[in-house]
């Protein structure tokens, strides 16, 4: 599902993102990503995404190789791969409904599908009833659930998040965990970059520890 072969990343300001990484994530697998700041969980997560390209290497997502994926392409491979973010990146002066729909929007989807998935992906995230709003008028937790179901709308097979639980409270990062869990459980394939080792430890998931753009450790807790 995803394969990295050798890669690296430098960035134009000479700051290397990743060193060499190889990396192998099978289909409906859930792993966790951490390591210290600046370790490079953010870039892997971007590389997977193609919000960046590998400076070295070679990326696979899906049987796809994304060196090669051209430009124009980028948008049909982002259907496929739906991306979390810690500061979730609602627009104010949209409602939820409109923030979740967004993705089949700007694909062309007729407007009684939209609306029957966006009211689906928020019936999984449990807001069903906040559809009508607007992003201010929601707690941190409630956002961050608006931010997963915009994610889920268009049904990716792989879901990426990164620090996904970076600024909620204890109880809460385990509700959002509880769902990501869940999403695996009928076979979306996650990759979960924290810092958070005490919330995912117990968890008897895969965890990649990344330093300094490599991987230094790479195995699987138990419960």
């Amino acid at each position: 599902m995803i394969q990295f072969d050798n890669v690296a990343k430098r960035y134009p300001n000479g700051h290397e993102g990743l060193a060499v990484v190889d990396l192998h994530v099978a289909p409906g697998e859930m792993a966790f990503v951490t390591g210290h700041s600046g370790a490079g969980k953010s870039t892997l997560l971007k590389l997977i995404g193609l919000f960046e390209r590998s400076t070295r290497g070679q990326v696979w997502v899906n049987g796809r190789n994304l060196n090669k994926l051209k430009q124009r392409d980028i948008p049909y491979h982002r259907r496929e791969v739906g991306m979390i973010f810690q500061d979730h990146r609602l627009l104010p002066d949209r409602t939820v409904f409109d923030n979740i729909a967004l993705p089949l929007v700007v694909t062309g989807m007729r407007r009684a599908e939209t609306g029957r998935r966006v009211r689906a992906a928020l019936d999984k995230v449990s807001l069903l009833k906040k559809e009508k709003v607007f992003p201010i008028t929601l707690s941190g937790g409630e956002q961050q659930r608006v931010g997963i179901a915009r994610a889920l709308v268009s049904k990716p097979p792989v879901l990426l998040a990164d620090e996904p639980t970076g600024n909620l409270d204890p109880d809460l990062s385990r509700e959002i965990m509880e769902l990501f869990l869940q999403f695996n459980q009928v076979g979306v394939t996650l990759l979960i970059a924290t810092h958070d080792l005490g919330l995912v430890d117990h968890l008897g998931r895969r965890i990649i520890t990344l330093q300094q753009g490599r991987v230094a450790d790479d195995s699987q807790r138990t419960t």
